[in-house]
């Protein structure tokens, strides 16, 4: 299961290789039906990009940090540089193909 990041951990697990964050909140629906995606691309791809989530209730600071305003976004980071974001749902074959650009 992906790791939920606070704010004073954030910026030392992003800052080498691709890594990937969620930004969701438990009442989100959208955020509900990515969670499994989630997590099979993490099992899938764990030896080549690091999974995270952000809960934007308990961690806002980030949200605002990365003018996340929808819910799901998932951000894309190559050593600390966010270089993609998406907002909403996403099937997993698309995530996969955007994650795949980076690696």
């Amino acid at each position: 299961m992906s790791k939920i990041l606070k704010v004073d951990e954030f910026d030392n697990e992003i800052k080498e290789g691709v890594v990937i964050v969620d930004f969701f909140a438990n009442w989100c629906g959208p955020c509900k039906m990515l969670a499994p995606i989630f997590e099979q691309l993490e099992e899938e791809m764990k030896d080549k990009v690091k999974f995270f989530k952000v809960d934007v209730d308990e961690s806002g600071e980030l949200a605002t940090k990365f003018n996340v305003s929808s819910i799901p976004t998932m951000i894309i980071f190559k050593d600390g540089k966010d270089v993609s974001t998406e907002i909403g749902f996403l099937p997993k074959e698309k995530i996969k193909e955007n994650l795949e650009k980076y690696i």
